[in-house]
């Protein structure tokens, strides 16, 4: 039977919460008529990945040992999953403005996007 993508979702979002720290939200997006029959967006926008978070990261001793909290995104797929072009383009924007972001086809590709190996 093959993993739905819900599923890996979940668990990439548990494995986040249990790493040592960050800070980690579900992103649905989408739209749905509302009592009127108008059609309401919700989302950070779209392509928006599933998960949107930050990773904390220490930074180095010239800018006083400070952490910040860098924006991470992990778009979540099955194996055979496509990305689409606007969650391509999302992870490429958050990538070139200097966030984290990928996609994940299990919870150590999830991993592996917040807390990159050093170097």
């Amino acid at each position: 039977m093959a993993t739905k993508e819900t599923n890996i979702l979940n668990r990439c979002l548990v494995g986040l919460c249990a790493a040592v720290g960050g800070l980690w939200f579900r992103n649905n997006t989408g739209q749905l008529p509302d009592k009127n029959g108008r059609m309401i967006k919700f989302g950070l926008c779209v392509g928006g990945s599933d998960i949107i978070g930050g990773t904390p990261v220490t930074i180095t001793p010239d800018m006083v040992g400070q952490t910040l909290l860098v924006f991470t995104a992990v778009e979540c797929k099955t194996l055979t999953g496509r990305v689409s072009p606007s969650q391509t383009a999302f992870i490429a924007a958050v990538r070139r403005h200097g966030g984290r972001a990928g996609v994940a086809r299990s919870v150590e590709d999830a991993l592996a996007i917040a807390f990159p190996p050093p170097g």
